[in-house]
């Protein structure tokens, strides 16, 4: 089974998102600052990262530049997930190494298509 970090501050959007990547088929495993993320990509990388943008301790933004640091921290599927429309938070989450982005809220339909458009999913 394919391994997802749900990276947020929020528990109900971590519960939500660990909810539809489970009925998609991923383990998800929860984080809820970039800091503790590091914490578990060091321990198993995932195969595929939802990251929020704000949230504190460590940002999602630090959070995706210190993966793609990692050994491995290329390989992972990252989507930025927040509620932030502007056209530059999207430039700047695809500039520090994010793969797609998608927009809060979401639904499992909006998750399915990105990480099926990702080759994340058969």
């Amino acid at each position: 089974m394919k391994k997802c970090l749900i990276v947020d501050d929020s528990r109900i959007i971590r519960r939500v998102a660990s909810k539809i990547l489970f009925e998609l088929g991923f383990d998800p495993d929860e984080a809820e600052d970039g800091e503790k993320a590091i914490e578990a990509v060091r321990i198993r990388m995932p195969d595929v990262a939802i990251v929020d943008w704000d949230m504190p301790v460590m940002d999602g933004l630090m959070f995706v530049t210190a993966l793609r640091k990692l050994p491995g921290g290329d390989k992972p599927i990252v989507i930025f997930c927040t509620a932030d429309n502007e056209v530059h938070h999207i430039e700047r989450a695809l500039d520090a190494g994010a793969d797609e982005y998608i927009m809060k809220p979401f639904d499992s339909e909006i998750v399915r298509s990105k990480l099926t458009i990702l080759g994340a999913l058969d």
